[in-house]
């Protein structure tokens, strides 16, 4: 649905970004993420047809957004991370005016402003000036303004900054309702974000996209391994020489603990090995006590961190 081939964008003689590749299939809900400053807002004008791209190719739906452009636009629902609103106009005026420019009739106009009112919960400021609402209800006019045409593909920069909390969680969980309908780009700092609604993340850091992979996947790469965590109730040494025995097990470490508490252990497996039910057969087996075994999966804030910390430069792109 979105296919974008080794674009990079200059502004002068500075690269905002450089050699960003990467496709989205239709249905799929993609995390945009990275830093303030990263790239993101660059690369999604250029997917938009806001901003030509000086290197490379974006093609949305099949068409070119710079040779094909207004095929392309015919496609995709935009959302800036200034929403574009004429304030001194009301909910129902602005929508209608926003489906006259994209060249819809005046019957279809009437019909999808009122399904994009109940969409996106306006029912109750049809009338009112724009101007007057909330911050949290001026982001839901401005999703409204961009799937008044039914687009294929939404695009959706900064989508919950400066709202509140409250707010925030309603507009996550729109975004999550109009995945099933649309394809749909997300971009954001906020890591809870990409956890919460997007099922794929492409993590760009200094304009280079530094991976791309579901959050889970991601973690798994990075780590090299797989790990898991025990509380066991028995003699520490002997525990530590009984895990470290079990089939696949590549690493045993002690986690560190309060006085008084029950020891923690951390084992490390290759991936794609799994080993808990031998480990906890293991204790059992050996009389001790489990009080507690669950696989760690690295957080999304450790795997931006990782990623997008100069030092740890890992080399290349993850990718799945």
């Amino acid at each position: 649905m979105i296919e974008v081939k080794e674009v990079t964008k200059y502004f002068g003689s500075f690269p905002a970004i450089t050699d960003i590749s990467f496709t989205v299939e239709r249905g799929e809900i993609v995390g945009f993420l990275g830093p303030n400053g990263a790239g993101k807002s660059t690369t999604m004008k250029v997917i938009t047809g806001f901003l030509p791209p000086s290197k490379g190719t974006a093609t949305v739906a099949g068409y070119d957004i710079v040779s094909e452009s207004l095929d392309a636009r015919r496609h995709i629902g935009y959302l800036p991370e200034t929403v574009p609103l004429y304030t001194e106009m009301t909910v129902r005026e602005y929508l209608g005016y926003m489906g006259k420019i994209r060249g819809m009739s005046s019957d279809r106009i009437r019909s999808r402003t009122g399904d994009v009112i109940e969409i996106c919960h306006l029912e109750d400021y049809y009338s009112s000036i724009i101007g007057k609402l909330s911050k949290g209800f001026r982001q839901r006019v401005g999703v409204a303004q961009a799937i008044i045409h039914e687009p294929d593909v939404l695009v959706l920069d900064e989508p919950t900054i400066g709202i509140d909390p409250i707010q925030v969680v309603e507009t996550r969980q729109l975004i999550k309702d109009l995945g099933g309908e649309h394809t749909l780009i997300v971009s954001t700092h906020i890591l809870p974000e990409v956890s919460q609604i997007c099922e794929r993340v492409i993590v760009i850091h200094e304009g280079q996209i530094v991976a791309i992979d579901e959050p889970q996947n991601l973690a798994r790469t990075l780590v090299g391994s797989e790990r898991v965590d025990l509380q066991v109730k028995g003699p520490q040494q002997e525990v530590l020489k009984e895990l470290a025995g079990v089939d696949g097990v590549r690493d045993v470490s002690r986690i560190n603990i309060e006085r008084g508490e029950i020891p923690q252990y951390r084992v490390e497996s290759e991936l794609g090995e799994e080993i808990r039910a031998s480990l906890a057969k293991a204790v059992v087996d050996a009389g001790w006590e489990l009080h507690r075994l669950n696989a760690v999966v690295m957080s999304l804030e450790e795997i931006f961190l990782r990623l997008t910390t100069e030092e740890d430069d890992g080399g290349g792109e993850v990718a799945g």
